[in-house]
């Protein structure tokens, strides 16, 4: 790998273990925590005091639903799986969760993703 490829991804799990000093998910909030790939994008809502993951949702997994106007390509998938990963949440009676991003800039399909799960009525 180059040193360019290497230093970025040094940074990305320096920024996540950032974030998770101060992020954490308990049975009331638990914490909705997002990994990327080129491929795919991935959710899973975390009950860290149990270590137990409640609901996961990821873009490899067929959707059909309405997308709305300036979603498309990866980020509407992102978007997607946000929406579905509310509708799961709530059907086990998750009503509100802790957004972490793992170290990714907040845009792009990261950024669709919390969209879509706000939409879909979970609140962070």
């Amino acid at each position: 790998m180059k040193d360019v490829a290497k230093d970025r991804i040094k940074g990305r799990l320096r920024r996540k273990i950032s974030v998770r000093k101060k992020v954490s998910g308990t049975a009331e909030r638990p914490r909705l925590t997002v990994k990327r790939s080129n491929k795919a994008i991935y959710a899973q809502v975390i009950d860290d005091v149990l270590g137990n993951t409640l609901v996961s949702a990821d873009s490899s997994q067929a959707f059909e639903a309405e997308i709305p106007e300036g979603f498309d390509g990866k980020r509407a998938a992102a978007y997607l799986v946000g929406r579905a990963i509310a509708e799961k949440a709530k059907e086990k009676g998750i009503e509100a969760a802790v957004f972490d991003r793992s170290g990714y800039l907040y845009h792009g399909r990261v950024a669709a993703l919390a969209q879509g799960a706000r939409d879909g009525g979970l609140k962070f």
